[in-house]
């Protein structure tokens, strides 16, 4: 039975090789797109588990920072860091934008921009775990610390905004929840880049401050310069990020926000359940509608081939059954043929997707159960697709062998 299925394999390599070649393509179109899949969900992982915190306090009724806007006073990290259970506190700000890379030919490079509080101690909320090159920023003004995805290297100038900001340390692995490499800036220049207006809007502003009676009383002298001044200053975050003591209960701590300082608060479990089930979710429908096509197609590939093999040797499959052969020696030589050529397909498949997975510009995550689950799935597909030319090869007539 083996020996008659690898006969006829290699009576027709050319058109078996060439077509499990094809079949390993859309494979390897599969795997990757699963890895893309996998690799969002590593991306958000890894955006909660670098950030340090284990609460996030956001605007009430926003599901912030990361899925929605969100801005609080810089302030309330005040009250927050006196709550019984709260070790540390940081203001942080998020915003994704292009940032432009002041090259010999300048190139612009999608980021977050992320606004961290200068010289605090190491590990604190919001900092970047650890650097791979250069220092953490230590200035109030300028300076920028930047993932390596970004393609920056150390001393690198980059421009957000309107201001300009050397690169002072290089980190790994920090990216946002759809994969954008992330820049760390001190904290008053990100909140002057993202709320702020620019100065012709400013400068309209003051006109109708001016011109409105009310900013302008004889008995309240500094008060229209008071107002000026608030328009070109920011005190407002995205986010306070709160690292808990040793021991402390995360929903009890929660809770005590939510009712006496009237903050949105999400634990760890909730953010994930944001980033996974909200912002992925899309994405994971439409990857899945994706690899349900590929597998259509994949599966029509191998009825296809392996019917047109069928075809080609009707003669001989009536030689067989006037000999004597069984049915299900002639239906296993076909089996055999479509799990051959989904062995084929898979290897083809599984090297192209590793060779090609550091090219893609999102992370692509290539675990071994997917590769296993893959597996089995093509062989099914496989094993399926060849129920058409076996119900065909039942049916030939033995006397076709002599012609009738």
């Amino acid at each position: 039975m083996i020996s008659l299925a690898g006969r006829d394999i290699l009576h027709s390599w050319g058109k078996f090789v060439f077509t499990g070649v094809g079949l390993g393509l859309l494979i390897g179109v599969t795997l990757v797109m699963a890895g893309v899949y996998r690799g969002m969900v590593d991306d958000g992982q890894a955006l909660l588990d670098n950030s340090g915190a284990d609460l996030w306090v956001v605007q009430q009724h926003t599901q912030g920072p990361y899925a929605e806007s969100s801005s609080l006073s810089d302030d309330a990290y005040r009250t927050l860091r006196g709550i019984e259970g709260v070790a540390e506190a940081a203001n942080v700000t998020y915003f994704t934008m292009q940032v432009r890379r002041d090259t010999p030919v300048p190139k612009d490079v999608r980021a977050m921009v992320v606004g961290i509080t200068p010289g605090a101690a190491w590990g604190a909320p919001g900092y970047p775990p650890t650097l791979v090159a250069g220092r953490h920023i230590t200035r109030g003004h300028y300076e920028a610390v930047a993932d390596m995805a970004s393609g920056v290297a150390l001393g690198e100038r980059l421009t957000i905004r309107r201001n300009q900001y050397t690169v002072v340390g290089l980190t790994r692995r920090m990216v946002s929840s759809s994969g954008d490499p992330m820049v760390f800036i001190p904290l008053k220049d990100a909140q002057q880049a993202q709320f702020l207006k620019d100065n012709d809007a400013i400068h309209r502003q003051r006109q109708r401050t001016a011109a409105n009676p009310a900013f302008n009383r004889p008995g309240v002298p500094g008060l229209r310069e008071a107002i000026d001044a608030s328009q070109t200053s920011s005190s407002t975050v995205n986010a306070v990020l709160l690292r808990l003591a040793p021991g402390a209960d995360a929903q009890a701590v929660a809770d005590t926000v939510r009712r006496y300082v009237r903050l949105g608060v999400y634990t760890r479990a909730q953010m994930q359940e944001i980033l996974v089930s909200k912002l992925i979710a899309t994405s994971a429908r439409q990857i899945g509608m994706f690899l349900a096509i590929l597998a259509l197609v994949s599966a029509a590939i191998v009825a296809f081939i392996i019917y047109s093999l069928t075809m080609d040797k009707i003669r001989e499959i009536a030689v067989l059954k006037l000999i004597g052969t069984k049915n299900r020696t002639i239906a296993a030589m076909i089996l055999q043929q479509a799990l051959a050529l989904g062995l084929i397909g898979f290897a083809v498949g599984k090297v192209s997707a590793t060779f090609a997975a550091p090219f893609f510009p999102k992370y692509v995550l290539l675990v071994p159960q997917d590769s296993l689950a893959g597996f089995f799935a093509v062989q099914a597909l496989c094993a399926l697709a060849s129920v058409i030319a076996i119900r065909v090869a039942l049916r030939i007539d033995p006397a076709e062998a002599i012609g009738g």
